[in-house]
């Protein structure tokens, strides 16, 4: 165990402690809890192998506590064996500490040791996070440091490493990261500009990963740098974003060896008044994969994040079938929306009003010129920012209406129209383009305050693929606790690869305070479960499923309210 290790998880241990024991001092302790386990069942018609335990478990616990300036956290993780495909990278084994750090913060001055996250900007040159169920955690190990020299003025800097994996306790990438921000807020820093209702925000970034250079044939670089500038207007109306970042010479796993720099360029625009938005973003992606250990894979040790121009679906078909992952080596995106509400009372707005949003989307490939015999710089290839490629990876065309009709009823309506280049999205070589239509109703019917049935009917044709798929669910909500929930999907027919297979799944909840139980059983389909552009592989599976999840905060004294709070979930 390392130094700053030992001082931090000794700090986190003792806060944790002396908070517990003294609530009437002002010190305060919270947090939550999260189990997710499956017993899985041998199903060969949808191709579902159960591990050799036949039984997965993911937990974890969060444990923060405060006193004063002082503040204290750690997460106690357990994978007894880890769920079917989770996570996304490196394997998750064992029990112990996957997060522990101590923090102080005291007139504009934050320190943190330990683990913490952190973003830059929009994340194009750094971006430290965590997406728990996609199983993606690339915190950082080291120092951190805030501070505000005058009002404003927003300086950030650290040093550390990546959390990597988790074995007993979470394991650490080769490199090490170093960056610094700065930040100025014109409407903090001239009070002049600040009675006018706008804003600009001017950012800068560096970033350096240090990795030791160990190639027998090739000189790689050891330093490897990268910048950022955005700029930010901020008004009543308007809310105007730009950002450009650059990264020096970069061969990694990802980008065949070549020494290239890396390039990125972003600009999203939004205007809202009343019953309007619209909203339009564009960038530009080129050799941008940034990790602090050059042979890492796909999910591990990301330094950045580059921010997809993807509408980010919720419902089954179109969220787990065929979402988009940025490319980041190679991509031109763009993305726009509207969203109109006619008015109460008018002839399309009726007397609850209507909502209309139109989204569409697109990413093509980068146009690229190869260099042949490229034996002096090893680039790769030549290209510019926003030079469109002849390959389209992606395309959405989505309208949603929504329609209050009663005061007990309301609906939804969603056409989507896609295609999907899954031979490079998911990686399926020789596959072709898909093609497909999605139609979805969703409707929501409240039979009183705490009792209510949500349907969702959807439909994608396709000759792509496996096809045709129908979906259908219920949710029956009771009392404000239960939950009742009954789910299938069918692909059946339309494509070369049609299964005929039905995806039947239960699901009853029951929710209790800060309290809440689910099981689910039947089947899953494989699949992709992406949060952000980021994707992951969910394998078919067959079993019993059992979810329990709490959260807790500090004990609430007599004199600081008088509140009724529900019973204990048990007796």
């Amino acid at each position: 165990m390392t130094p700053l290790l030992r001082i931090s998880t000794c700090a986190s241990f003792a806060l944790l402690v002396v908070c517990a024991s003294a609530q009437d001092s002002g010190a305060q302790i919270h947090g939550n809890f999260n189990i997710d386990g499956q017993l899985y069942n041998p199903d060969e018609e949808i191709g579902a192998v159960p591990p050799p335990e036949d039984f997965g478990l993911n937990a974890w616990g969060n444990f923060i506590a405060t006193k004063g300036a002082f503040e204290a956290g750690l997460r106690f993780e357990s994978y007894t064996p880890a769920l079917l495909g989770y996570p996304a990278g490196e394997p998750y084994n064992g029990s112990g500490i996957g997060f522990r750090y101590a923090r102080y913060a005291q007139d504009d001055l934050e320190i943190t040791l330990g683990n913490y996250f952190e973003q830059f900007g929009s994340g194009l040159v750094f971006r430290s996070y965590e997406e728990r169920y996609l199983g993606v955690d690339n915190a950082m190990d080291g120092v951190r440091v805030k501070f505000k020299p005058v009002n404003g003025v927003y300086l950030k800097g650290f040093i550390g490493e990546q959390r990597l994996g988790f074995d007993g306790g979470f394991t650490k990438g080769p490199g090490l990261v170093r960056g610094v921000d700065l930040e100025i807020s014109l409407n903090e820093l001239f009070d002049s500009l600040a009675v006018k209702g706008r804003n600009i925000i001017l950012g800068g970034s560096f970033v350096s990963k240090y990795q030791e250079d160990r190639d027998p044939l090739l000189e790689l670089p050891e330093n490897v740098g990268a910048w950022a500038a955005r700029l930010n207007y901020i008004s009543a109306k308007w809310n105007l974003y730009a950002e450009y970042a650059y990264k020096i010479n970069d061969p990694n796993s990802s980008n065949n060896g070549i020494y290239k720099n890396g390039e990125a360029l972003m600009f999203n625009a939004a205007y809202s008044v009343k019953g309007l938005g619209i909203s339009a973003g564009v960038h530009s992606y080129d050799n941008m994969v940034y990790r602090s250990n050059r042979a890492a894979g796909p999910f591990d040790l990301n330094i950045n994040f580059l921010p997809p121009l993807a509408k980010q679906h919720t419902y089954n078909l179109p969220a787990t079938l065929y979402p988009y992952a940025t490319q980041p080596n190679n991509e031109v995106a763009g993305q726009g929306e509207i969203f109109y509400k006619w008015k109460k009372g008018t002839a399309l707005g009726g007397k609850y009003g209507t909502k209309l949003a139109i989204n569409g989307s697109v990413a093509y490939a980068l146009d690229t010129v190869g260099i042949v015999d490229d034996t002096v710089t090893y680039d790769g290839y030549t290209s510019s920012l926003f030079a469109k490629g002849e390959r389209l990876y992606f395309s959405d065309i989505n309208v949603e209406l929504r329609k209050k009709l009663s005061p007990t009823w309301e609906l939804a309506l969603t056409y989507i129209n896609l295609a999907y280049d899954i031979e490079t999205v998911q990686g399926k070589a020789g596959e072709p383009v898909i093609y497909a239509d999605m139609i979805i109703l969703e409707g929501l019917h409240k039979f009183s305050d705490e009792t209510g049935l949500r349907f969702e009917l959807q439909h994608l044709s396709s000759k792509q693929d496996h096809g045709n798929w129908a979906t259908a669910i219920a949710e029956l909500t009771v009392g404000g606790h239960w939950s009742i929930t009954a789910m299938d999907q069918y692909n059946y027919g339309g494509g070369a690869k049609t299964d005929e297979i039905h995806y039947p799944l239960g699901s009853v909840a029951y929710t209790r305070g800060a309290n809440r139980i689910q099981v689910n059983y039947g089947r899953q389909r494989a699949g992709i479960f992406c949060v952000g552009g980021v994707c992951r592989a969910v394998p078919a599976a067959n079993g019993l499923t059992v979810s329990i999840a709490s959260t807790f905060d500090p004990p609430i004294r007599r004199d600081e309210t008088h509140a009724q709070h529900d019973p204990p979930l048990f007796h």
